[in-house]
């Protein structure tokens, strides 16, 4: 593999990270809407808005979830 294509790959990985960056952070928080964070993201993310709005949701406060007894 030449340079070319390992900085080209290595770019892609980069901004597939940046691209699903609100549904890494929703995963990672752990967030009650994360499945629904991913779809959003991955159907809109492409429009600058539906990224700005997944991240928002994202990073939105996490409840808990009530404890079933």
């Amino acid at each position: 593999m030449n340079d070319s294509a390992m900085t080209g790959f290595v770019a892609l990985i980069f901004l597939l990270g940046l691209y699903f960056l609100p549904g890494i952070v929703a995963s990672n928080r752990k967030h009650q809407n994360s499945a629904a964070i991913w779809t959003l993201n991955a159907l809109l993310g492409w429009t600058v808005i539906g990224w700005v709005i997944s991240m928002v949701w994202a990073m939105t406060v996490v409840t808990p979830q009530p404890k079933v007894q």
